[in-house]
């Protein structure tokens, strides 16, 4: 069984790699793609094969997927392209022959009004469309997005959002990872949907609590509206449409579209998640 990772030189992706090799996988079964010529290199020092890959340019896929069994399908950084990108993956998986495709959506994608949302919704259909058999993974929220936060909060001691009393139930991304290798390499997930996320949902006190002790002072947590949040963002130098991305998100968390915590992660990988402190400290 040969198993293509796409985005593998992205942090999921590498991941989902190294967690394949430490469940037995060999090297010469795994496919590493990605854009990154630098980090493919690095990859290719683990013994797997790899190819050069952009989700925009299909003849790259048609190559990197020829002979494969399984694909790891990685959604695609670029919000606003992915559906066109995930489109040309699933069609080159379709006639390489590919018999199964294992995708990383997000929460609830086919109910949730999450901004991310829409474009894992119109994937998850096109993967329906597709005829091949696949498992979703819908990743919940990563603890390593809060890996540009550690030095904003070390120098002030503040943490400021606008997500009010919302909850998070974050996860780190090597547990992700390891779910989906997991998946990828034992029988009876297909057609499965699991709705990944921590076990524990947090607040905002407690990210200041968990951050007071990664980064050695008081972190306190500053809750504003989305307009002084907005305010705040831009005058840090972020653009407005980015500014408005981030402001979007903490609306959702202040509507607890990220809170929800199923187990089916910690069921997947047999333990606990990764706890907060825990993944922030990893990442500090």
């Amino acid at each position: 069984m040969t198993i293509v990772v796409t985005g593998a030189t992205g942090s999921l992706g590498r991941l989902i790699v190294e967690h394949l090799l430490t469940r037995g996988t060999a090297p010469d079964q795994i496919v590493a793609a990605g854009r990154n010529t630098a980090k493919l290199a690095e990859l290719d020092a683990l013994g797997v094969h790899t190819a050069v890959i952009d989700y925009a340019d299909r003849p790259s896929l048609d190559v990197a997927f020829a002979g494969a069994d399984t694909l790891m399908l990685v959604s695609g950084s670029e919000v606003g392209r992915r559906v066109e990108q995930h489109s040309n993956a699933i069609n080159a998986a379709k006639a390489a022959g590919i018999t199964r495709i294992v995708y990383t959506s997000t929460s609830q994608a086919d109910t949730s009004a999450l901004i991310l949302a829409p474009e894992h919704k119109a994937t998850e259909e096109l993967l329906q469309a597709s005829g091949i058999p696949f498992t979703l993974l819908r990743n919940g929220w990563y603890t390593e997005n809060y890996e540009g936060t550690i030095p904003q909060v070390r120098a002030t001691g503040v943490y400021l959002a606008s997500a009010g009393d919302g909850r998070i139930a974050s996860a780190s991304r090597t547990d992700y990872a390891e779910a989906a290798a997991i998946v990828l390499t034992a029988d009876g997930h297909e057609g499965a949907v699991y709705e990944l996320s921590g076990d524990v949902a947090w607040d905002g006190h407690d990210l200041a609590t968990a951050l007071s002790d990664v980064v050695g002072r008081d972190v306190t947590f500053s809750s504003v509206s989305p307009e002084e949040h907005t305010v705040a963002l831009t005058g840090a130098g972020l653009d407005a449409g980015t500014a408005g991305f981030l402001v979007a998100l903490d609306a959702n968390t202040r509507d607890g579209l990220l809170a929800a915590t199923t187990g089916d992660l910690a069921r997947l990988l047999g333990r606990p998640t990764t706890p907060l402190r825990d993944g922030l400290a990893a990442i500090a």
